[in-house]
């Protein structure tokens, strides 16, 4: 029986200067919005705040995260395999600080399916979701547009089109993951236009799963990404 999945994915509010995105030094992000989708459904459930005149808020209050993680958490006791790409290191982490549910954000993390870090814990080095989506024949995020984009045009009151890009990315992940399971391997067009793959005899592991996986060789990479990198923020991995 194929997994029931939720795809997960968040926008941070503040803008992060420069092009390799290295957020830790300006947290607090924010949260601008987020989605969550799940197997079956065919349409994205949409998460944000409001303002008193009703349109969206700039940022989601400690409340609305709160209610964010306790639906996560009830979805995940109810069997659903929480799903997203690079939510261990990112999502759950500004989530459990925005949402001040860190325990329940931390177990939420280790328990979850995080397809980036799977490919990490296997190959030694990430994979992003749109060359992912590439290589599985999957539509992919929309062209021109990237998660570095959403804080500044959800400031500027773009509201549909952040909401239809975070709601495009829960979809890709959902999708990539189900065809994967399908294929039972994940392919990706790689930063030199080839193609490369995965095996996934056992389909996608957890978190706690994904870490207990032999330690790949990344001898031959001038800057290897460890796995402590991801998972930093949960004391006593």
């Amino acid at each position: 029986m194929a997994n029931q999945y939720l795809a997960f994915d968040i926008e941070t509010a503040k803008d992060v200067p420069g092009e390799d995105f290295n957020w830790r030094p300006h947290r607090p992000l924010g949260i601008s919005c987020a989605a969550t989708l799940a197997t079956g459904a065919t349409e994205a459930r949409l998460w944000h705040g409001r303002s008193q005149d009703g349109t969206p808020s700039p940022r989601m209050s400690r409340e609305d995260a709160h209610a964010m993680v306790e639906y996560l958490a009830d979805m995940a006791s109810a069997g659903m395999k929480i799903l997203t790409w690079n939510g261990l290191a990112f999502d759950f982490d500004v989530l459990a600080e925005e949402s001040g549910d860190i325990a329940a954000c931390k177990q939420c993390a280790l328990s979850h399916v995080d397809m980036m870090f799977h490919v990490v814990c296997a190959k030694g080095y990430p994979v992003g979701l749109d060359k992912a989506a590439q290589g599985m024949g999957l539509p992919g995020k929309p062209e021109g547009m990237s998660g570095a984009f959403a804080p500044k045009m959800w400031a500027q009151g773009q509201f549909d089109e952040v909401l239809a890009y975070v709601a495009q990315d829960v979809r890709a992940t959902l999708q990539v993951a189900q065809a994967c399971e399908q294929r039972r391997k994940l392919e990706w067009v790689t930063r030199k236009g080839t193609r490369s793959s995965l095996l996934l005899p056992n389909g996608w592991l957890p978190v706690r799963e994904a870490l207990q996986l032999p330690e790949p060789d990344t001898s031959w990479m001038k800057t290897p990404m460890p796995r402590r990198d991801f998972t930093a923020w949960i004391a006593n991995v």
